[in-house]
């Protein structure tokens, strides 16, 4: 089973014009394709929304039973499907079958001219699906005859309008690729959520660790693509402790899902500024996180001052340093969010960081809608 990459990500959505909008005007994706009954997409419509290495496909139902439909009522707008790079996508597809992936979607091609793309789907973890992709010809060619490229009804131009940055005409983009996706699941489940992952789509798990900040806890492990490509964070909360975010998170989302997508840039910094002027609001880390910060890591190569400044957070591995930041969660639940993440050498993704993460969640919850404490669990 060759597993190259991510090739796309498909999140269903209430209201596919305005997510798409969105993620144009705030952080520079441009529109690159629409589809829906008049492509022959059935009871759908979609737009594809691409930046640099990244590419966002955008679904809504257009019937009450469409998948994306019944997804957006259980869970709110989310990432539905993970879409997997590989060089068979029918042989994929099958071998995951046999070794216990429920089947989603039988392989279907498209193509036009030069382009032949191949699509098969199984289930993943809760109800996101894997789909496998198999592309020959121009890469450029989403989904040929089904999403025709550049016949984008309405205006999604990035900043500055369609041949402003972010538009056809020019590129500002600093996010390049999806470094990894992060997915909370039940407590209990990590274990075998771990194991599928290895059994079926012959992941390997290169990290985990048990992080507690005050009476809360989780667990997380992390499980990799044979090529290093796919990276998902699986994280899940542990009972024995008080509830928190990742119980929340489950909560308000009602079951598993991706919590967030790891934007990797090259000038966190610099991105950072970018989206800011865009409109992008990022969680704040708290006061004490920097003075504590250098005392910790030792010289950042980011100016302490600046790293402040921008809300930015940095820790080290025994590889190298990494930057991140998250951005506040605008999904009315209160569930999907994005971090975008600079790596220099590093290759875990900041467990020093979680505290200061915990604590600027906290307190966006609260400023967005007080609540009381959660109560503690009831042990036995």
């Amino acid at each position: 089973m060759n597993i190259q990459g991510i090739d796309h990500v498909e999140l269903y959505v209430t209201d596919v014009e305005r997510a798409a909008d969105e993620l144009c005007a705030a952080y520079g994706f441009r529109a690159d394709g629409e589809g829906g009954p008049h492509t022959g997409l059935v009871g759908q419509r979609s737009v594809l929304v691409r930046l640099r290495g990244i590419r966002i496909l955008l679904t809504c139902g257009l019937s009450a039973d469409h998948p994306a439909s019944r997804y957006v009522r259980r869970h709110g707008d989310g990432v539905a499907v993970i879409a997997l790079g590989t060089d068979d996508a029918a042989a994929t597809f099958a071998e995951a079958v046999r070794r216990g992936a429920d089947p989603v979607a039988s392989p279907v091609v498209y193509e036009r001219g030069f382009s032949r793309v191949t699509f098969a789907s199984v289930s993943g973890f809760g109800d996101v699906t894997h789909r496998f992709v198999q592309r020959q010809g121009p890469d450029d060619d989403f989904t040929p005859g089904a999403i025709p490229l550049g016949t984008v009804a309405g205006h999604h131009g990035g900043p500055g309008g369609a041949d402003g940055p972010g538009g056809p005409g020019g590129d500002d983009g600093v996010l390049d690729v999806i470094d990894h996706i992060a997915a909370c699941v039940p407590a209990g489940t990590l274990g075998e959520v771990v194991a599928a992952y290895a059994g079926i789509f012959g992941f390997t798990q290169v990290f985990e660790e048990r992080i507690e900040v005050g009476g809360q806890a989780m667990d997380s492990k992390v499980v990799q693509s044979p090529s290093g490509a796919v990276t998902l964070t699986l994280l899940e909360p542990v009972l024995t402790f008080d509830p928190g975010q990742i119980d929340e998170f489950l909560r308000s989302h009602d079951g598993p899902g991706v919590q967030h997508l790891a934007f990797r840039t090259s000038d966190i910094a610099e991105a950072v500024r970018i989206l800011v002027k865009r409109g992008v609001r990022f969680l704040a880390a708290p006061p004490a996180y920097y003075d504590a910060l250098e005392r910790r890591l030792g010289a950042a190569e980011l100016p302490l001052q600046e790293l402040r400044a921008l809300n930015v957070l940095a820790d080290r591995d025994p590889w190298g340093l990494m930057f991140q930041i998250f951005t506040q969660s605008a999904h009315p639940r209160q569930t999907l969010f994005f971090e975008l993440i600079e790596r220099r050498g590093a290759l875990t993704f900041g467990s020093g960081n979680i505290r200061a993460l915990y604590e600027a969640v906290a307190n966006c919850r609260a400023a967005a809608e007080p609540q009381p404490a959660p109560a503690r669990r009831q042990t036995s």
